[in-house]
């Protein structure tokens, strides 16, 4: 376990604001430089939003793609991958197709559905069907955010009977006090709930990450106990809150110090495709 490569992840923005934040990346040239800082400081996969929603996939393609050529012409083959774009299921995932034509590697299923505040973030088991099915036509490893229990145990279902397409990686979102969109979601970053989530997840060799959404991570203990049971990293803007304005860079750096202190290696590009099984694309 403490040999195994830790994946670093950077979820850069998110619904985070400028007024929360002013370290927060919005514009395409604000991401572009934003993720070049992040994998220059540890980080292997980047995941951000774009300030355009609900409309058809290749407005929303290019909006992504604005921001990440830059990226790829420094870093080729760098791992990023968008969000959900809202609407109904092919538009909401329209531009998945776009993007992995472009050189995307990296989709997004999200196993359930959650309140988050007022809104309710609803996705039927048809819907999840079809975000299953976008990764594999599109070899496009899936993002498994677990942001309630019940999510973890469909994504065990589809594990269980083989229907997951290569690549997947399990998120772990513990609901911090901050909450998202204005409320708390989830299990609280403590060490039951961590064990619980353990627990779940014992017999499955997926690879498996963990994030304080409207918290600290690493503050919290919940990174610690992560890298001491062979987990992976997801830190950044989208889901951070606290005291102080830090940037990405800075989280980011944090996460490697306490891979550092924990002795875990950090991973690199070629060894998280390698962990992650990411199908190669000729």
């Amino acid at each position: 376990m403490a040999a195994t490569p830790v994946i670093i992840e950077a979820a850069i923005n998110g619904v985070t604001s400028k007024e929360t934040n002013p370290n927060v990346p919005r514009s395409a040239q604000e991401i572009t430089a934003d993720a070049l800082r992040c994998f220059a400081a540890g980080a292997t996969i980047v995941h951000n939003h774009v300030d355009v929603y609900m409309v058809d996939g290749p407005i929303a393609a290019a909006a992504y793609l604005e921001g990440w050529r830059p990226v790829w012409e420094a870093i080729p083959g760098a791992l990023l991958y968008p969000t959900v774009n809202g609407g109904p299921g092919e538009q909401s995932y329209g531009h998945f197709v776009d993007l992995a034509a472009a050189g995307c590697r990296i989709g997004v299923v999200d196993p359930g559905s959650v309140n988050l505040g007022d809104f309710v973030y609803a996705n039927s088991r048809p819907d999840v069907n079809y975000q299953v099915q976008v990764c594999r036509d599109n070899r496009l490893a899936p993002s498994l955010a677990i942001w309630e229990p019940g999510f973890l145990r469909l994504v065990l279902e589809l594990w269980q009977h083989d229907r997951l397409p290569a690549g997947a990686m399990i998120k772990l979102y513990f609901g911090g006090d901050a909450g998202y969109l204005g409320g708390r979601f989830g299990l609280p970053p403590t060490k039951p709930a961590f064990d619980a989530y353990l627990a779940m997840l014992e017999g499955c060799p997926l690879p498996w990450s963990t994030a304080v959404i409207g918290g600290d991570v690493i503050d919290s203990g919940t990174a610690e106990w992560t890298l001491q049971q062979g987990g992976h990293l997801h830190v950044g803007l989208e889901d951070w809150a606290g005291d102080r304005r830090p940037t990405n860079e800075e989280l980011v750096r944090g996460a490697v110090e306490l891979c550092a202190k924990l002795g875990r290696p950090v991973a690199t590009h070629d060894q998280t495709v390698e962990l992650l099984g990411i199908p190669i694309v000729a």
